[in-house]
Formats: C-alpha cells, sequence, structure tokens
C-alpha cells in the first residue's frame, strides 16, 4: 500500500499547486500590467476588465481590481507572517534547550543535519517544523516513552523532515485560504494532512520492523491530550487523524478516504471551467 499511498500524495499536492498556482499566475502577470504597463498575451483578468469595460460595467471592474491585489497581498503577508512566526518560536525553543539531550539525540539520528532540539518542557512534544525542517522533542516526551517507542516517533519525525512535509503543508493551507472560493483546495489540504503523517508512519514502521511501538506510542500520547495547535509551519506527531491511523496500524490493508466531496468539488470545477473556457476563447481569436 506504501508505493499507492506515496502516488496518492503526489496527487493531492500536485493538484493543489496546479490548480492554485495558475490562479494566481494569472493574477500576477495582471498586476505586472497594471503597474508596469507590460502587455501579457491571454491573461484571464485582464480579458474580464475588458469585458466589464464593453458591457458598460467599469466599476466593476475597479472591484475586480482590489480583489486581485487583495488575494496577491494576503498571500505574501501570510508567507511573511509565517516566516517570522517560524523564526520567533524557534528561537524562543532554544532557549529552552536541553543540551546533554540535544547533543545526544543529533548524535545519534542527526547524521550531517543535526537538526535535532530538545526542549526542557514536561508535556510530550514531537513536531517538525519550519521551512528549513528541524525537529523538535521534549524531555517530556523521553519521560512519557519507552525506547523502544521514542526511537519510532524519531523515525516518524525524520520522514516529514526529509520530505519538507512543514512547508508543503503550509503551502496548500495558503492556498486554501487566499483562494477560498475555490473549496476544493480545502478538501485537498485536509486529505494531505491525512496521508503525510500515514506515510510517516509507514516508514517508521518499516524501520522499527514492527507496527508495537508506534502504536504504543500513539496511544499514550493520545491518554495525555491533544498538543496545542501553533501559528507557524509545523507537523506534529498527535495532531491529525489519530481515529485512521491507529486504524492502519491495526489494519494496514485500509482503504485511505478520497471520496470528493460533492458540492465543494461541483463549484471548483465550475469556476475553474469558467475561467478556462474565458482563456480558451480569448486564445482562439485571431489576432
Amino acid at each position: 500500500m506504501t508505493h499507492v499511498e506515496k502516488s496518492i500524495e503526489a496527487v493531492i499536492f500536485i493538484s493543489g499547486v496546479l490548480i492554485a498556482g495558475t490562479i494566481l499566475l494569472q493574477m500576477g502577470m495582471y498586476v505586472l500590467h497594471v503597474l508596469l504597463g507590460r502587455e501579457i498575451a491571454f491573461n484571464l483578468i485582464q480579458v474580464c476588465q475588458n469585458g466589464m469595460h464593453l458591457l458598460g460595467l467599469s466599476s466593476l471592474g475597479y472591484v475586480l481590481d482590489a480583489f486581485v491585489f487583495y488575494t496577491l497581498l494576503s498571500t505574501v503577508w501570510k508567507t511573511a507572517e509565517q516566516m517570522l512566526a517560524s523564526k520567533k518560536m524557534y528561537n524562543r525553543l532554544r532557549a529552552r534547550r536541553h543540551p546533554a539531550l540535544t547533543d545526544e539525540i543529533n548524535q545519534k539520528y542527526g547524521g550531517k543535519n543535526r537538526d535535532f532540539l530538545v526542549i526542557s518542557h514536561p508535556a510530550p512534544l514531537a513536531f517538525t517544523m519550519g521551512f528549513h525542517p528541524r525537529i523538535i522533542l521534549s524531555t517530556g516526551l523521553f519521560h512519557a516513552l519507552e525506547q523502544a517507542e521514542l526511537e519510532a516517533v524519531i523515525y516518524h519525525e525524520l520522514y516529514h523532515q526529509k520530505h519538507g512535509d512543514p512547508f508543503k503543508t503550509f503551502l496548500l493551507s495558503l492556498f486554501a485560504s487566499v483562494l477560498c472560493y475555490i473549496p476544493i483546495l480545502k478538501w485537498l489540504q485536509q486529505k494531505y494532512k491525512i496521508i503525510r503523517e500515514v506515510l510517516a508512519d509507514n516508514d517508521a514502521i518499516n524501520r522499527m520492523g514492527t507496527s508495537v511501538y508506534l502504536g504504543s506510542a500513539l496511544v499514550k500520547l493520545l491518554k495525555r491530550g491533544n498538543q496545542v495547535q501553533q501559528p507557524f509551519a509545523h507537523v506534529s506527531f498527535t495532531e491529525v487523524s489519530i481515529n485512521y491511523r491507529i486504524k492502519r496500524i491495526l489494519d494496514p490493508e485500509a482503504e485511505f478516504p478520497l471520496q470528493l466531496p460533492p458540492a465543494p468539488t461541483m463549484v471548483s470545477i465550475y469556476v475553474l471551467l469558467l475561467l478556462w473556457t474565458v482563456f480558451f476563447v480569448v486564445l482562439s481569436q485571431p489576432a
């Protein structure tokens, strides 16, 4: 199943990037046209503007301009905000650094990257954060888990770090937020969160040779309560789809829930078809 799930992950991520990237690229091209006066062929936003002027709806053109600029500024703002929040939080975490455990874990698991940070904190924490992924563990985690359970959690987080999951997750979350009128992006974001955890679980199980330790670690941490949501790019060991992950640990052949939601799918298809129809109509016109 792992190979199939990796394909599903790739399809989900690429679909989200293509849908959102196309729209944001068109908006960016239009902004260049407005600010720099550069003529750009086959731009959907410019076509809409020209159509509004021809129909005598120039006032709506200003609304469209405001909408485009707001979307792009929101994208830039949320990205900068995320980078700043991650930097601030990492600096705060470094102030709680446990030197001995940090050195020990980096020597054992860190390799050349040495991107583990163990912090002095009573709550059991395990997450990977930042655009340059770093793994954060707490002393509370060491006290809560047996050695083999701790090792399974570390392998889980190493998978996230290796594949840059915090950045990918942030990217899909950003798209779902700034392009909320394409509701399928929210669904893709939610499914990506689940599939990335399943793949990280699978990798940890393969490394350990058994699902026992990962499953027991998950149950122990679940009993201690959910971790607090953080405002920076990260992926947490106990934050997403606990029930499904436990089900998969018990039954590795369980199917991944990938049914498309009818209403968001239809709305998204309608919006995208409308945009692409305008694009191809313009493209087919003689010069």
